[in-house]
């Protein structure tokens, strides 16, 4: 197992299979390619062909290294081709019936010394390797789709590993230009581990018309830099790969969180699997493609809606960095503007932080110096909420406490004119229990922006049972005219965003508890594997553990499931003072400033 591997088997040639054989043979392996289906083989190496292709058209290698490339792979339909390999990986269909049928074929194929690897994302390597004559040469390599692109690749370790085999495979990694990443034998693994139990519930949550499949995917895009929305991941995936990890999951967890939404279920068993078969949660211009085209469930254009109210002028609540980045937005979009907080003092300190994010924006150019004096000059700091009483559109932004809002709230409901909007922040309080405290619950809506408020382009429209059509149709006007991206929800804990992204972040902290991985490799995974901007723990030490705790246990009181309750670590480390950068020290120490 120690021998260099030179000569490698890849045994199923779909997607995975060929992206893993181009990976292999472009870092000079002699790459064995066998599947049982001779069009999967032509297609293959058709595809590599293509590849090779467009990069000596982009100068990243020349002809002679692309004609090297091509005569390195050479594809079979036989199992007996692998009889020379050093190390084997399968990449057939998920099923122990299929998988474990290669891996006994395998063993009267290839010599004693050499690896099996399987390429699963979500059964038992265990199971797969007690089949096996030789367990000790079996682990898990689990590419990311696609294999070319992207980093990360998880070496799977049974109980019953020779440890030489895991350094072989990890050594081959590196050397191939990835990141290994080593984790134990369980369903997903870290990083879809962690990401498909967030699908599922992005499913769950469609299934449950709380908010349009568009609306869900945009707001993860637009509120988390996720490259991709989870629904349309969910349809890349395949509906059914994806039903099949889980419930390898939910076997092992028993986590209801893991438990298939049944609209999965649903779509497989119709053949709506994704793009691969033309239609999943999305319907696409053929099987196989990528561009979606319009449903019977594509939204209908707005023409002929309610229409909404006239606002011209907005008063912001609050001194903040949220309160100052929401004023910012509007004064720059023309708007007339209020900021108002406890003291005149605190509202000067507010407008002077939008002064200097503005001279930011002059600096780099983005702004000129004219643009940035008039903005200012829309602004007017005031120390207290009665300057509110010409506003169209009252916005608070204070501190997430229920008592501090609905006692605004309350001020508000006397001081501002018959018709003016009253809208709240809240990321996870509900917005009925603001709205009860006034005399017109039905001019109070949510307007969760997210931070920094000039950056981030999304803010959840959040309406209650008791709100407005024309209030709803005012405010999705003035997010598309401060240039927001509104996403529709009800009035419930975490709306979209904060209820498909805290129990992600939860259930990282759970594998660092049960000491399935590390911070920093659970980190890399996911940024590695998922295309996340930042790790979980990175984010949680950025939000603010205290910030994550009061939303977990917010969210974990409203649905009441167990899966959803804040994990002991996350708490203690509350208890402990350590809030994440803010104090220097969270999961992870920061240098004070």
């Amino acid at each position: 197992m120690d021998t260099p591997l030179t000569t490698i088997a890849v045994v199923g040639l779909g997607t995975m299979g060929t992206g893993i054989a181009e990976v292999l043979a472009r870092a000079g392996r002699e790459v064995i390619g066998i599947d049982v289906s001779e069009a999967a083989a032509r297609q293959a190496v058709a595809s590599l062909e293509a590849s090779t292709a467009r990069a000596v058209l982009r100068e990243r290698i020349t002809e002679q290294e692309r004609r090297d490339v091509l005569a390195r792979f050479r594809t079979f339909s036989d199992l007996q081709a692998a009889a020379d390999a050093e190390l084997v990986i399968e990449v057939v269909p998920e099923t122990y019936e299929v998988k474990q049928q290669v891996f006994r074929e395998l063993d009267a194929v290839v010599s004693p010394t050499a690896i099996l690897a399987t390429g699963t994302n979500a059964l038992s390597v265990t199971r797969l390797a007690a089949e096996s004559r030789h367990p000790e040469r079996v682990l898990g390599l689990h590419f990311f789709n696609p294999a070319p692109a992207m980093k990360l690749v998880e070496v799977v370790s049974s109980v019953l590993t020779a440890p030489p085999a895991v350094e072989s495979v990890t050594r081959l990694a590196r050397e191939l230009g990835k990141e290994p990443v080593a984790v134990g034998d369980r369903p997903g693994f870290v990083a879809d581990g962690l990401l498909f139990g967030y699908l599922n519930q992005a499913a769950a949550m469609y299934e449950a018309n709380y908010a349009s499949r568009e609306d869900i995917d945009a707001a993860m895009k637009l509120g988390c830099g996720l490259p991709m929305g989870p629904l349309a991941l969910l349809d890349l995936i395949g509906i059914d790969t994806a039903r099949t990890v889980l419930e390898a999951m939910y076997t092992a967890s028993h986590d209801r969180l893991h438990a298939p939404a049944p609209v999965l279920g649903q779509l497989s068993e119709a053949g709506l699997t994704g793009r691969k078969a033309g239609r999943g949660f999305y319907t696409y211009d053929a099987p196989g493609g990528q561009d979606v085209v319009p449903d019977a469930l594509t939204p209908a254009s707005s023409a002929g809606a309610v229409a909404g109210r006239t606002v011209s002028s907005v008063g912001v609540a609050g001194s903040g960095t949220m309160a100052s980045g929401i004023a910012e937005v509007f004064a720059k979009a023309g708007y007339s503007v209020v900021l108002a907080a406890r003291s005149q003092e605190k509202a000067d300190t507010a407008k002077a932080r939008i002064a200097k994010s503005l001279g930011r924006s002059v600096s780099k150019g983005r702004l000129t110096e004219e643009a940035r004096d008039e903005t200012l000059a829309r602004i007017t700091s005031a120390g207290t909420l009665d300057s509110f009483a010409d506003v169209d559109l009252a916005v608070e932004a204070v501190a997430e406490d229920l008592e501090v809002k609905r006692e605004l709230f309350a001020t508000l409901d006397k001081v501002c004119k018959p018709g003016a909007v009253l809208a709240t922040t809240t990321s996870s309080l509900p917005v009925v229990a603001v709205a009860r405290v006034t005399s017109r619950p039905e001019d109070v809506i949510g307007m969760h922006f997210f931070n920094p408020a000039p950056a981030m382009k999304l803010v959840e429209v959040v309406r209650t049972v008791l709100t407005a059509d024309d209030v709803h149709a005012t405010v999705r006007e003035v997010c598309v005219k401060v240039r927001k991206h509104p996403v529709d929800c009800g009035d419930r804990a975490g709306f979209i965003v904060n209820a498909l992204l805290f129990p992600y972040l939860n259930n990282a902290i759970k594998m660092v508890e049960e000491h399935y991985a590390t911070l920093d490799d659970i980190d890399a995974a996911m940024k590695l594997g998922g295309g996340y901007p930042m790790g979980p723990f990175e984010l949680l030490d950025v939000v603010g553990l205290d910030v994550s705790l009061a939303i977990e246990k917010v969210l974990h009181s409203e649905f009441r499931d167990p899966g959803l309750a804040p994990a002991p670590l996350l708490e203690h480390l509350v208890a402990a003072g350590c809030l994440g950068r803010k104090t220097g020290r969270g999961f992870r120490e920061y240098a004070r400033r």
